[in-house]
């Protein structure tokens, strides 16, 4: 066992996360919804700067643990870079250089869309759905947001002579390096293991080890794993993501940052100097994600301007807004002389 290995804490306890508000729902100057979750920002030294609700809790990651998966794979022998390397820890849109990318990777493995054990699905990107089912289009494997990840699964099996056929199996030999690197990277062991929605196993860790993770990655000398997945995300953010989506557009505000989001409202970034965020919202609610990661980005240390693009979407009444999802005061920021999450008319009607 190594030295770092050695350090890896206790799994962290699985119990009813003791979330709270993170955000209002603030209609018409009234506070109409609220929504829960935990916030944790990291220093740069890895302490714990600012905190709100239960960083410690087991909780699911989701996709933001790709990144995690696409280090393990690299330490296993995948020889990705690039716009390849980037889908392999992708949520990707379903756009066609999606697709095209993930046959690329079967490709390079001599493998089919038939060795995929994702689920087939519809693409993930709004407008890309929107089009295929409107040409009629079924439902694939490769359109299912994670099927990039699975090719490189299956190219990393591939390389090592490992089966094929369970490759999702916890217990494959692909599936127990992915959990040690998760181990090593979020600094505890896995609290427990289910399965994600595309099928592949899903490793249980806390909202903090989780930053910890993307900041080790983030923050990792050149040419390491880590760092060869930081640089592909960054620099092709739209292959990890799709157009117009958040994560990329973030990762493009904030030069050097890498971001990922995951479903049930969960966000995670990083800084190269070793500054990071991670967020949980407890309904999953997309609304409230964006304007409180942005807000936690702040506490971190990034210039409000930087982020005024992040404030969320308004709250429309006959039209128009008449609210927006705020970040509570604690968590609270401003660009320029306006603030960030008080962007409505304050005389704006109270109904809708």
């Amino acid at each position: 066992m190594t030295a770092y290995a050695s350090s890896i804490a206790e799994a962290p306890a699985i119990r009813e996360p003791l979330h709270v508000p993170v955000a209002h729902l603030v209609r018409g100057g009234v506070v109409e919804g609220i929504h829960y979750g935990s916030v944790v920002v990291l220093a740069a030294d890895g302490a714990v700067e600012f905190r709100l609700g239960d960083i410690e809790a087991a909780f699911y990651p989701r996709s933001a643990l790709k990144p995690l998966q696409a280090v393990a794979m690299l330490r296993a022998g995948l020889p990705l870079d690039g716009e390849l390397l980037s889908l392999a820890a992708a949520s990707h849109s379903g756009e066609e250089r999606h697709l095209a990318g993930t046959r690329r990777i079967l490709e390079l493995a001599r493998v089919t869309e038939g060795d995929l054990r994702n689920v087939p699905d519809l693409p993930y990107g709004t407008d890309v759905r929107d089009a295929w089912v409107r040409e009629g289009r079924s439902p694939s494997r490769l359109a299912q947001n994670c099927s990039g990840k699975h090719a490189a699964m299956l190219y990393t099996c591939k390389l090592n002579g490992w089966p094929l056929e369970d490759y999702l199996d916890p217990g494959h030999p692909l599936q127990r390096t992915i959990a040690e690197t998760v181990e090593e990277l979020t600094g505890q062991r896995v609290a427990r293991v289910t399965v994600d929605g595309c099928g592949a196993p899903l490793f249980s860790v806390s909202l903090h080890g989780l930053a910890r993770a993307l900041a080790r990655i983030t923050g990792a000398p050149a040419g390491t794993p880590q760092a060869r997945v930081a640089d592909a995300m960054r620099e092709h953010a739209e292959m990890a993501s799709g157009a117009g989506r958040d994560v990329a557009a973030l990762m493009r505000a904030v030069p050097g940052m890498l971001a990922k989001d995951g479903f049930e409202g969960v966000q995670v970034a990083a800084l190269p100097d070793g500054r990071a965020i991670a967020v949980k919202i407890a309904d999953g609610a997309n609304r409230a994600r964006v304007p409180v990661a942005a807000a936690a980005l702040v506490r971190a240390g990034i210039d409000p301007a930087a982020l005024a693009g992040f404030e969320g979407e308004p709250l429309l009444g006959g039209g128009r807004p008449v609210g927006s999802v705020r970040p509570v005061p604690a968590l609270g920021f401003s660009a320029g002389t306006r603030s960030l999450t008080d962007r409505v008319d304050p005389g704006a009607p109270t109904h809708a």
